[in-house]
């Protein structure tokens, strides 16, 4: 006799979850867990957090996972420690010790030079990534050819680190911690920032601890951590308040919101960059572009 199957679980409704991300983990770790908790197979990330690091990571789910590639989440902060007076192979706390800068050195380091070695670092600035960072080196990410023991130099690169507060300074006879809230662009490594701040100072430096604050319209207010979504899997934004959060709105009439729902071109919206476009009942149905005086969809995300 058969045994009978077990109902099957529905798929959840589309949107987004923020997850306040635990240390130890790597993204791809956090997509894997969720999955479980959700149900689903059709869950990623817009953008990664080193698995050192906590904090905000934004999933896509269901049908939501076509927002993924146009949130515009090119602003992010983040709460750092970091400790002048040595550097390591990765530029952060889990690297191997490539200097140690002598207590007298860290000692002569005046408030007045960290200062001015911090504000060299704000604004728009030429930064060289991370050589364990994801950037690709003739299509292999960075950190892989480090671990295979190759040497990789990385071309600088123009960021923007729209704020750099020193919050505390704790003095130690080998090293310098400094708490600070930095608000920069994506593709900013803070780490990197960590390291040439040390350099900077002739002491060396490195990352102790990250914290992912905000990535772009989203907060940490919107983000539960993966034990509070095992206990309650919803999600932090359904599709339309997702798109709602984080593009320019548009909303339509009726005849024109059918018009978008079978992908034909309507009217400009006049409104710069990727926005979405409403229903009368309030429905997202689709994220559109101006382009050659019509807006074209981008996604139909309420096709009919």
């Amino acid at each position: 006799m058969s045994r009978p199957q077990s109902p099957r679980r529905p798929s959840p409704p589309p949107g987004l979850l923020v997850v306040d991300k635990p240390a130890g983990m790597t993204s791809h770790d956090v997509v894997a867990r969720v999955r479980r908790i959700m149900g689903t197979r059709k869950v990623g990330h817009a953008g990664t957090l080193d698995p050192m690091a906590t904090g905000i990571l934004v999933l896509g789910i269901e049908r939501a996972t076509k927002l993924l590639g146009h949130l515009a989440l090119d602003r992010k902060t983040y709460l750092a420690s970091l400790v002048l007076g040595a550097a390591t192979t990765t530029d952060d706390v889990e690297g191997e010790r490539l200097s140690t800068a002598d207590p007298e050195a860290v000692a002569a380091v005046s408030d007045e030079a960290l200062a001015r070695a911090v504000a060299a670092l704000t604004g728009e600035i030429e930064q060289v990534p991370s050589a364990v960072s994801a950037v690709k080196v003739d299509g292999k990410r960075a950190y892989a050819r480090v671990r295979a023991g190759e040497q990789v130099e990385l071309a600088a690169r123009p960021v923007t680190v729209y704020r750099f507060d020193v919050l505390a300074t704790r003095r130690e006879p080998d090293r310098i911690e400094l708490d600070a809230v930095i608000e920069c662009s994506s593709g900013t490594y803070v780490r990197a920032l960590a390291r040439d701040l040390g350099a900077a100072l002739g002491i060396g430096g490195h990352l102790g601890a990250l914290r992912r604050t905000t990535v772009g319209p989203f907060t940490l207010a919107a983000a539960r951590t993966l034990e509070r979504l095992a206990d309650e899997p919803t999600l932090s934004f359904d599709l339309d308040s997702a798109v709602a959060a984080a593009f320019p709105r548009h909303d339509v009439d009726a005849a024109t919101a059918r018009a978008v729902q079978y992908g034909q071109r309507i009217p400009v919206a006049g409104i710069d960059g990727t926005y979405g476009v409403f229903g009368p009942d309030g429905r997202a149905l689709a994220l559109a572009a101006d382009a050659e005086g019509v807006s074209r969809s981008v996604v139909v995300l309420a096709p009919a």
